[in-house]
C-alpha cells in the first residue's frame, strides 16, 4: 500500500506516461467502479506505474490499493499508446499513456478504497454497453460534462480497450468521436 503522503495522485507527482489496467472477471461479469477521483467515468483498476520495478509490480500494486484484492496471476492482454489526459502536470510535451492491459486471477474479499473507489460493481456485458453507450451520448454533445459526472458511462479511454478485447462494440467513428475527448 502506499502511504497517503505519497498518493500516486498527489498534485507534485509527474505524470510518468506509463499506465497499467486490470481487468478482474467473475461469472457475474467484469469488476469495475466508478472513479472517486477525474477523469469522471466508470472503468476496472488502473494506475501510473510510478515508483514500481515492472508493470506487474503495478498492477498488482493497484488492485491492492483499489479494490483490498490479492493478484494469485496475470495475464497480459495488449499494449498500446492512448492520448489519454492525466490530472497529474505532464513530464515533457506528450499527453498520453502508454498503457498495458492484463486479466488478473484474484483472492480476497472486496475492500474499495474510499479515496479512488466509488460503487464498485460485476459489469455484465449488457451493462458495460450500455456504460459505453452513455460515454458515445457524451462524446457526441448529447450530455453536457456535468450530466456525464454526474452519472458518468465508461471512462472514455477503456471504450477502445474494450472494443479491441471484444468486450464491447462501438463503431470506429464512435470511437473516434470519443477519443476527442480523452
Amino acid at each position: 500500500m502506499i502511504p497517503a503522503d505519497a498518493a500516486p495522485d498527489a498534485p507534485d507527482r509527474a505524470c510518468d506516461h506509463t499506465s497499467v489496467g486490470v481487468l478482474i472477471s467473475s461469472p457475474s461479469g467484469l469488476l469495475v467502479f466508478q472513479r472517486a477521483t477525474p477523469p469522471a467515468g466508470i472503468a476496472p483498476v488502473a494506475g501510473h506505474l510510478d515508483q514500481h520495478p515492472d508493470l506487474e509490480h503495478a498492477a498488482r500494486a493497484e488492485v491492492a490499493e483499489e479494490v483490498g484484492l490479492t493478484v494469485v496471476q496475470l495475464r497480459p492482454l495488449l499494449n498500446q499508446w492512448r492520448p489519454n489526459h492525466c490530472r497529474r502536470p505532464p513530464t515533457g510535451p506528450a499527453v498520453g499513456h502508454h498503457w498495458s492491459l492484463f486479466q488478473a486471477e484474484v483472492s480476497g474479499t472486496l475492500a474499495p478504497c474510499a479515496r479512488e473507489v466509488r460503487a464498485p460493481r460485476w459489469s455484465s456485458p449488457d451493462q458495460l454497453q450500455r456504460h459505453a453507450l452513455r460515454t458515445a451520448a457524451h462524446a457526441a454533445g448529447h450530455l453536457n460534462r456535468q450530466q456525464f459526472q454526474q452519472r458518468p458511462g465508461l471512462e472514455p479511454v477503456w471504450c477502445r480497450f474494450l472494443r479491441t478485447l471484444g468486450l464491447i462494440t462501438l463503431p470506429s467513428t464512435v470511437l473516434d468521436r470519443i477519443e476527442e475527448i480523452l
